[in-house]
């Protein structure tokens, strides 16, 4: 495991540890970099219009679609860090 993978695995444990939740556009925005970090562009029919939630995340992960999985990691990492998510190394 890379430095950038510890890392980013860190901070998807110190996002759930937030000090304060953040609003919604800001955890769409953790979802998707999540995903495209971890699994990489977005994959699957996009849900149905009346499952919001769904959609709203796929939305959200496609828009990080031909990002690398390295730089939605690195992209993560900053935004919980800018969250004040605390990430060890």
């Amino acid at each position: 495991m890379t430095a950038n993978n510890s890392r980013f695995e860190q901070a998807a444990v110190a996002a759930k540890l937030l000090p304060q939740r953040p609003d919604n556009d800001t955890l769409l925005q953790l979802y998707a970099l999540y995903k495209q970090g971890s699994v990489g562009d977005v994959s699957g029919e996009k849900p149905g219009f009346f499952d919001f939630v769904a959609a709203a995340k796929y939305e959200a992960w496609e828009r990080f679609q031909g990002l690398s999985q390295d730089d939605a990691r690195s992209q993560y990492i900053d935004l919980v860090t800018k969250l004040g998510g605390s990430i060890d190394g």
